[in-house]
């Protein structure tokens, strides 16, 4: 992978960029601004334990997307299993295939049994007239996925998850800051889970949060990320260790001040890619609703190959010689992955539109570091790839 022969064919050995340029580079925002806020963390000598960076992040997190409750954690996936946990979920848990691997993770690690369901073609989203068939007497909730921030058709789970009594609970790690029908995701379903991972838009180093409106369900949560403790020397429950730290959350605090210019920048490159794009054979650009906030972190394109052409991996191996390190998200579906293959071998044959669109995905660079000018770059070695056809590809395979 990454041979000399990717590079000859589009630059003569010279990549685009003489440093790499990724996909999820962490946004670092106003470092002076963050260094304050370091300092004001360690005179204080409270590092961890609910200190005042993380009471003011939660609050603000809870003010910015209109829940009741937010609590932070140390990152999203173990809010995923606490989340789950907190809701008595067990038996099987209905989840899309095409997500990051964690999400299955979660209820796996859990014992609990991920029933994957397949997506809808042009959204990527979990298929809500898919769900039923998949249900059984051993079913206990539904495990949506907001994935590239596009929201999950909620009105559609709500109405078969509480047809069925079965709980709602969404994977939000994509969605920070976006919207469905005007509403901010954080409220839907009994809860919400955030990524603020270092290669989120927004990150708080490493971090995440499960937001709701349920009183009862917050309390439960707290608990439960601080080993059960209700007060000094007070365990009423078992629990782990969830907590986010005082760094962490300073982090956070820093980048909510950017937050909307990192949306923007997002915004302007998706829009220079829709445009530099354009035309270029057996190539499809994911959009957004334009009516709902979205944070624009993943652009995300459906390559098909034209007869002969180079394959998606092979178009992925040309932009990783130049530099560009595009990633072929979530290849090849968790259902792939194991320990799920060996686990449920057949469920492949019940997810055609998953199997079909990992096989296509490529996912692009993006964020305030990128300018128009680079995107136009990379949509160049795009077309030039796409577009020499046979011969490129035959050149790929031989080797230099």
């Amino acid at each position: 992978m990454k041979d000399s022969a990717t590079q000859l064919a589009i630059h003569g050995g010279v990549p685009l960029y003489a440093e790499k340029v990724h996909v999820g580079r962490p946004n670092i925002g106003d470092r002076a601004h963050f260094l304050s806020r370091l300092d004001a963390v360690l005179q204080s000598k409270w590092l961890t334990n609910n200190g005042a960076c993380v009471q003011e992040l939660e609050s603000r997190i809870a003010q910015l997307l209109n829940v009741r409750h937010c609590v932070l954690v140390c990152n999203a996936t173990i809010g995923l299993e606490i989340a789950i946990r907190a809701l008595d979920l067990d038996g099987e848990v209905i989840v899309p295939s095409l997500t990051f691997v964690a999400t299955a993770h979660a209820l796996q690690w859990q014992q609990i049994t991920p029933v994957f369901c397949d997506v809808q073609a042009s959204s990527h989203l979990i298929d809500p007239d898919q769900i039923e068939a998949l249900i059984t007497p051993r079913t206990t909730g539904i495990l949506g996925v907001h994935l590239w921030g596009r929201v999950c058709d909620v009105e559609r789970l709500t109405e078969v998850a509480d047809r069925h009594r079965l709980k709602l609970l969404f994977d939000a790690a994509h969605a920070f800051g976006c919207s469905k029908a005007g509403r901010m995701v954080g409220g839907f379903g009994r809860a919400e889970v955030f990524s603020f991972h270092a290669t989120k838009f927004f990150n708080t180093f490493e971090g995440g949060a499960i937001t709701t409106n349920d009183d009862d369900l917050a309390k439960r949560l707290r608990l439960m990320i601080n080993f059960g403790f209700a007060g000094y020397d007070n365990v009423v429950q078992i629990g782990t260790n969830g907590k986010m730290n005082e760094v962490c959350a300073a982090m956070g605090l820093t980048s909510l001040l950017s937050l909307n210019d990192v949306m923007d920048a997002n915004r302007r490159n998706h829009s220079a890619y829709a445009e530099s794009l354009r035309d270029i054979p057996g190539l499809r650009l994911l959009t957004y609703p334009e009516a709902e906030r979205n944070n624009f972190q993943y652009v995300v394109v459906e390559y098909e190959p034209l007869a002969g052409g180079v394959t998606r991996d092979q178009l992925i191996d040309i932009l990783w010689a130049e530099n560009v390190i595009a990633r072929r998200y979530f290849h090849p579906g968790c259902h792939r992955m194991e320990p799920y293959r060996t686990l449920y071998p057949e469920a492949g044959r019940r997810l055609p539109v998953t199997e079909a669109v990992a096989a296509r995905l490529v996912v692009l660079p993006t964020g305030p570091d990128l300018t128009p000018m680079d995107v136009a770059a990379i949509a160049s070695v795009i077309r030039t790839a796409v577009l020499a056809g046979p011969g490129l590809a035959r050149s790929l395979r031989s080797g230099p």
